[in-house]
């Protein structure tokens, strides 16, 4: 008895789209199919990872080309011609000996998708089952958080290696689009729908779903930036005209004000509760370069600002709640650490702002993050402290590292310098040495769980000022943490 081919959708590219059917047939299969490129990597197998049992039949379908380029002498159709018959045959040999062959497919088998080219050859031939997955362009849509089509509308789905002359024409001739294959194709796409007098209705969404996501209004977008795995996308034109009725509506009662941290970095390392309250959110207040850290929605209003301009942040943000909005004031790491919620509830204690609610929802530290680089710095008793002197005066901090210093607490330093502050770290160094051992150690975590992220362990004594700056945070250990073989802790036992 034969095996079974199953074209198996995995949606636009977040594991937890993919279906509870898909993820079954994932894990029982014999053998598992995926195509990619001569790098070898293959989105459609990262997709399906979290379903693989780890001792099945990997057959990986490598592309021989992947532009129009070759030196085949029947072209580039007759290359990747030659590549599908030989990957039909491969499929065909677990089929005649009895193994169910499942072939991963983003987004829809039969949605632009490479699996159609294995059903042609060998549907006919073994049993096969097809399983349909979530499309990019429903993905797309979803981010975007607009309707593709409302009432009567007509959805046109084109390909963007269409002449652009034939893009604005069928562009112009419909009500909601959604172009596919991007990448090289970008400009030609941007001029049709520039053609159609259509570019200012363009969305541009990139990997759909995925921690890569990006969203921006098309006409924003560098060309030199756009990978195939990106869509335009003109929405339905009856949702925006007829938002205006009722979103735009005041609101019934008070809203409220949100205070959340992101975390130190990416979305991973922000919290559930968090990510739903910004997902909610109607407003969105922050500082430029954490606000930017929140993928853009069409149907919220950004409000970024200057870091230096707190309280009139948190009034804004009081003032909009009052009128009616879900406002989330967003900040890095925890709020409520070197951060804003200390300046919303302040603010928030003014008599014109007595019945708006103001809720403060917690965040991984930056602390916390770097400390979980090197082991467990934070073991034990610690102090967080700033060495910014924007807001009090060095004399105070001189004063209370001493404190901490004797206490032989260990110390948690953020802010340590800046463009503007290039001497604090070096005086901070001396003044520790008074009450510390040279050999102490000092964790420098650096953009910890960013693209830079950097992290490393020094002596006290070694502490070198010019390597630390803004995007820098130090833990310095105290008498009893432990530096060895990279490992740095601070048992939770105090000596003596």
């Amino acid at each position: 008895m034969s095996g079974r081919l199953y074209g198996v959708g995995l949606g636009p590219g977040d594991p937890e789209l993919v279906t509870v059917k898909a993820a079954r047939l994932i894990g029982a299969a014999d053998v598992i199919a995926f195509h990619s490129a001569r790098h070898g990597r293959s989105i459609a197998r990262s997709i399906a990872e979290p379903y693989l049992r780890g001792d099945q039949i990997e057959e990986q379908l490598v592309y021989p080309v992947t532009t129009g380029t070759t030196d085949h002498p029947g072209g580039y159709q007759g290359a990747i011609d030659e590549f599908y018959a030989s990957c039909a045959q491969r499929l065909a040999a677990h089929l005649e000996a009895g193994r169910d062959v499942v072939v991963l497919a983003e987004g829809d088998p039969f949605f632009y998708g490479s699996y159609m080219h294995m059903h042609k050859r060998l549907a006919h031939r073994f049993p096969t089952e097809v399983v349909p997955g979530v499309t990019s362009v429903s993905g797309a849509s979803a981010e975007l958080g607009r309707p593709l089509v409302e009432r009567d509308e007509t959805l046109t789905v084109l390909p963007g290696t269409l002449p652009s002359d034939v893009l604005a024409q069928r562009v112009a001739a419909t009500d909601s689009a959604v172009i596919m294959k991007l990448g090289r194709t970008f400009e030609g796409v941007r001029s049709a729908l520039d053609t159609a007098g259509r570019l200012g209705e363009a969305w541009y969404v990139e990997r759909a779903t995925t921690e890569k996501q990006r969203i921006e209004p098309l006409a924003d977008v560098d060309p030199a930036t756009v990978p195939y795995f990106s869509v335009a996308v003109l929405p339905s034109r009856v949702h925006t005209e007829t938002r205006p009725s009722t979103s735009d509506s005041p609101r019934q009662g008070t809203g409220e004000v949100v205070v959340v941290g992101l975390g130190p970095a990416g979305r991973e390392w922000t919290t559930p509760e968090v990510q739903a309250a910004l997902e909610s959110a109607d407003d969105l207040v922050g500082y430029v370069t954490y606000i930017n850290r929140v993928p853009p929605n069409p149907r919220q209003r950004r409000h970024a600002s200057d870091n230096k301009v707190e309280a009139e942040r948190a009034a804004f943000a009081l003032d909009l709640a009052k009128r009616g909005s879900r406002v989330v004031v967003v900040s890095s790491g925890d709020p409520g650490v070197f951060a804003m919620a200390s300046a919303v509830l302040e603010v928030a204690g003014e008599e014109q702002f007595a019945d708006v609610p103001v809720r403060v929802l917690p965040g991984l530290t930056a602390a916390q993050a770097v400390a979980s680089r090197v082991g467990a710095p934070l073991g034990h008793d610690f102090c967080v402290l700033s060495l910014s002197d924007r807001l009090k005066p060095w004399e105070i901090i001189a004063t209370r590292l001493d404190a901490a210093a004797r206490a032989d607490l260990v110390l948690a330093i953020y802010n340590p310098a800046s463009r503007s502050r290039t001497w604090q770290v070096e005086k901070a160094r001396d003044l520790l040495l008074e009450h510390r051992s040279p050999d102490t150690p000092v964790v420098i975590g650096r953009d910890v769980g960013g693209p830079e992220e950097s992290v490393r362990v020094v002596r006290l004594a070694d502490l070198d000022p010019s390597t630390v700056d803004m995007r820098c945070l130090l833990l310095v250990g105290s008498s009893a943490t432990q530096w060895r073989d990279g490992v740095v802790f601070t048992p939770r036992r105090y000596p003596g």
